[in-house]
């Protein structure tokens, strides 16, 4: 089961109307081909997916995406919401909730507003907390995904992780 949670206050601020139904088209899209079966481990079907979900937000979200054991999307939820520069994540909250969905793995990600995608050193330290964390109840940390607004980074693909 595909599940998304998605709080409405500021959501895609910076999108006119028929931007925003664009990207919801392209979520559908992304999320049908992830429900059908395929598994979620392209790196770039996941940047342009935590992309569109997050980038044009006005305030810091970190997000996770919980998968099975084939890397299939169980669900996306935006976990924490902080302010324009941070965001303060739960590490219990997190193996809490990845318990709870029976999740085999994770991959984060969450936006940095002011646009960059280059992780910061608390974003690497968050990583590496959260990766110990799943590790003692079996949980793999696949990627973090930092989202710009106009890029994305994978802690994985620049050796991060």
């Amino acid at each position: 089961m595909f599940t998304t949670t998605v709080e409405s206050s500021t959501a895609c601020a910076l999108y006119t109307i028929t931007e925003r139904a664009l990207i919801d088209q392209a979520l559908g899209i992304l999320e049908t081909r992830i429900t059908r079966g395929q598994s979620f481990t392209n790196p770039s079907d996941v940047k342009q997916y935590c992309q569109l979900q997050i980038a044009a937000e006005l305030d810091e979200y970190f997000c996770c995406l919980f998968l099975n054991s084939q890397h299939r999307l169980i669900a996306f939820e935006r976990m924490f919401r902080g302010t324009v520069d941070a965001a303060s994540v739960y590490p219990r909250v997190v193996v809490r909730r990845a318990l709870e969905l029976n999740a085999a793995a994770v991959i984060f990600t969450h936006n940095h507003p002011s646009g960059a995608s280059d992780p910061s050193e608390a974003d690497k330290r968050i990583t590496v907390t959260l990766k110990s964390a799943l590790a003692l109840v079996d949980v793999r940390v696949l990627d973090h995904i930092v989202v710009g607004i106009s890029s994305t980074t994978s802690m994985a693909e620049s050796g991060l992780i």
